[in-house]
């Protein structure tokens, strides 16, 4: 009897061994109807995820990008978050690929992001859908808005925040600046200032992508705007919130949750890009005596200019900083803010000899692209010189920040032209000096390992 346990156990346990045996080969060895990139696929379920999130003490490309590429090239395989990854670092492919949304490619999350801007609601921008969603954006943050009313609009609040930091012994850049955003944004979208400002605590958030409990806070407030508004429709507010509850019922998808969890993807998305660009772009300058006097003598240039002195900045100043749009690009050519561009392929895609399996991840890292020294002579010193003799060939697929194809930042002129205000208030009428911190970290996101403290003090 004793001999028949034991010959039971042994066969459960060398079944249990072999399908094991067989399911480690099936994820390390993935189907596909060609041949996969080189690579590895990492730990069973977690892949090679707790090597892609390895804190770096440096802007540098993360290091679990640059050894897979210097051991496999430019195209490689991967596990990140239970998911299969291809990450592709060839500026070739990945202009090609991002000119075929919802050819080749789809829009796609990574899975803690995705609970974070609600992929089920993002899914239906497609299309039609995502050309309509794109137009209203663009009505309230393009080109046309930013010229005749936004611009102005940004230099007095930038102004009247300058003012009040220049009140306080110092100042925490990043936090500070998140706080004037959430509230420009909050205007901007729904007309109003929402009694709690939330900017401090969104201003991480893409750093903790696990947890949401402030997630949920800001979800509430564009909710319940969402049903104030509702309730009072039609308003004259003209602003994006009172657009898309017109358009609720006439565009397939424009649901409720869809316009609540939309206003707080905005909202996520101004803070977390222009913040730290903002904070980034004051760190190297307060480093780099040089730039310094060179974008103080160009915005006292543009304000001796003006038949006004009084007078506000306009389109044409904006047009003019020259060396201040260079040191946009700089910054964002090192901040690297967001760790990747994700699509999800919705085909099997061929490059160079390899196959891209249909329904897998694939993912572009800006970074490579920007900090290539065969593109960009010593990429990690701030130079906003070297952006006077870049061609425009080679930041259409070599400087991509936010993006490429028909699903590029709508919000890309927006964020360019606020960082570029900042800048105009600050060097015509205040001063800043650095007091502590601004170290920088990358983990892949770019990081401040701690508070970078400013005085800020009126000229």
């Amino acid at each position: 009897m004793e001999q028949w346990w034991w010959y039971l156990w042994f066969s459960i346990i060398s079944l249990f061994g072999a399908s094991l045996g067989n399911w480690i080969h099936r994820w390390r060895n993935p189907k596909c109807n060609g041949k996969l990139p080189p690579g590895s696929m990492g730990l069973p379920l977690i892949g090679e995820t707790l090597s892609f999130f390895v804190t770096s003490n440096s802007i540098d490309i993360h290091p679990f990008v640059a050894q897979r590429m210097k051991r496999y090239g430019s195209l490689f395989k991967t596990s990140l978050a239970g998911r299969p990854v291809v990450v592709s670092l060839d500026p070739d492919f990945n202009y090609f690929v991002l000119q075929q949304e919802d050819k080749l490619v789809e829009l796609y999350y990574m899975d803690s992001l995705a609970k974070l801007v609600h992929q089920d609601d993002m899914k239906n921008i497609g299309g039609d859908f995502h050309k309509y969603f794109r137009r209203v954006i663009l009505s309230h943050f393009g080109h046309e808005p930013l010229k005749h009313k936004l611009l102005s609009q940004f230099e007095d609040v930038i102004n009247h925040e300058l003012q009040d930091w220049s009140k306080l012994p110092q100042v925490d850049l990043k936090h500070q600046t998140a706080s004037m955003l959430f509230n420009t944004a909050s205007k901007i979208l729904m007309s109003c200032v929402p009694e709690e400002n939330l900017g401090h605590d969104l201003s991480d958030i893409l750093q903790g992508l696990m947890t949401f409990p402030k997630k949920e806070k800001a979800l509430k407030l564009t909710s319940g705007v969402l049903e104030e508004r509702m309730n009072l429709y039609p308003t004259d507010k003209g602003d994006l919130l009172e657009k898309m509850v017109g358009d609720m019922g006439k565009e397939a998808g424009l649901t409720k949750q869809f316009v609540s969890h939309a206003l707080f993807g905005l909202l996520i998305a101004t803070i977390e890009t222009i913040a730290p660009t903002i904070t980034l772009a004051a760190k190297y300058l307060l480093d780099n005596p040089s730039a310094l006097q060179h974008l103080t003598e160009e915005h006292e240039r543009i304000v001796k200019k003006r038949e006004d002195a009084k007078s506000g900045v306009s389109w044409d100043d904006y047009k003019s900083m020259t060396f201040t749009h260079y040191v946009i690009n700089e910054t964002l050519m090192l901040g690297n803010f967001l760790p990747g561009i994700f699509r999800r392929t919705i085909a099997d895609i061929p490059v160079n000899g390899y196959t891209i399996p249909k329904g897998w991840v694939l993912l572009i890292i800006p970074a490579v692209l920007h900090l290539d020294p065969n593109t960009y002579e010593d990429p990690l010193a701030f130079n906003p010189w070297r952006w006077k003799n870049i061609e425009r060939n080679t930041m259409a697929k070599k400087f991509i920040p936010f993006g490429g194809g028909n699903r590029a930042c709508a919000g890309a002129e927006f964020s360019r032209v606020l960082v570029a205000v900042f800048l105009h208030v600050w060097f015509s009428k205040f001063r800043l000096t650095k007091i502590k911190g601004g170290d920088v970290a990358r983990a892949p996101l770019l990081m401040f390992k701690n508070v970078f403290y400013v005085k800020v003090s009126e000229k």
